[in-house]
């Protein structure tokens, strides 16, 4: 085989991955039914999924609802989804400034004007945990709340590599391997888990971000949030996520706490409902019964 038949070969089958990857996107937004609300003059698209019981789920910085690729058909098949884009995210509108207050309001004010609302488990990830941390308290009804990788803990961050600046690449090629290299420093920690689909979410969610979350998600807060909120709480954390000391962060927030949880997963990194999806999801269903 010639080196020239060995590229044609490998790019045949990255081509095939990437339409693969697109066409679980297609899935999913054929599956869903899209409400826009436009409370306070912030414009939010949510997509809604399944039947029963309510589930909001919040994704993280940089994120969209593409954070929730790999989750949103397992819990839809017991709970109605909803996965919507954060204002200054995706395709919502940005909220009134870069305040998290301002965001939670939109937030707040959007989920009244959706139907069949009346109870609501939350589901963040990320900066989104701190996001959901909040919301927790402010909107009406909030039975339980799980937080995966959530941001606000104020403690050590793990992260050795650095990211690079995806948009200085120049070319196509150039923004995937950009994209590719963040993914493997920042989201996951096994490379065999880095795919198409990963690399689809991750690209699609960062290009459409406006919203900075960075410094709202290590300035802290996520205690004093989760004091104001009384339901039950789960915590989870990949094994190796880059943003926290997971164990440390696990022991200030639920030790000794009868109506909090704790839960450390085995070989994942950050992006952890994503690389370890069939135990989130597996534990999410029983959370959340």
């Amino acid at each position: 085989m010639t080196a020239s038949t060995e590229r044609v070969t490998v790019s045949g089958a990255e081509a095939a991955n990437a339409a693969s990857a697109a066409a679980v996107v297609e899935r999913l937004m054929q599956q869903a039914t899209t409400f826009i609300t436009d409370a306070g003059g912030c414009r939010i698209v949510w997509r809604r999924f399944g039947s029963g019981p309510a589930v909001l789920l919040v994704h993280g910085g940089h994120g969209s609802w593409l954070h929730w690729v790999r989750n949103i058909e397992a819990l839809a098949a017991r709970h109605t989804v909803w996965a919507p884009d954060l204002p200054g995210y995706g395709e919502s509108d940005d909220p009134a400034d870069g305040a998290l207050q301002s965001l939670i309001d939109a937030v707040v004010a959007g989920f009244a004007e959706l139907p069949d609302t009346r109870a609501v488990d939350l589901v963040g990830f990320s900066f989104g945990g701190l996001t959901a941390s909040h919301l927790a308290s402010q909107l009406p009804r909030v039975r339980r709340l799980a937080l995966l990788g959530p941001g606000g803990h104020g403690g050590v961050r793990r992260q050795q590599t650095a990211l690079v600046d995806w948009r200085r690449a120049e070319g196509a090629e150039a923004l995937t391997q950009a994209m590719r290299h963040n993914v493997e420093a920042f989201m996951i920690a096994d490379p065999a888990s880095m795919d198409a689909l990963a690399l689809l979410a991750y690209t699609e969610s960062c290009r459409h971000a406006r919203f900075r979350s960075k410094h709202i998600s290590r300035a802290g807060g996520l205690a004093d949030a989760l004091d104001r909120f009384d339901g039950p709480v789960l915590v989870a954390y990949g094994e190796h996520d880059v943003t926290a000391d997971p164990r440390a962060v696990l022991e200030q927030l639920v030790a000794d706490r009868p109506h909090r949880r704790g839960a450390f997963i085995p070989g994942a990194g950050h992006w952890v409902q994503f690389e370890a999806h069939d135990a989130i999801n597996a534990l999410l269903e029983e959370w959340l019964a």
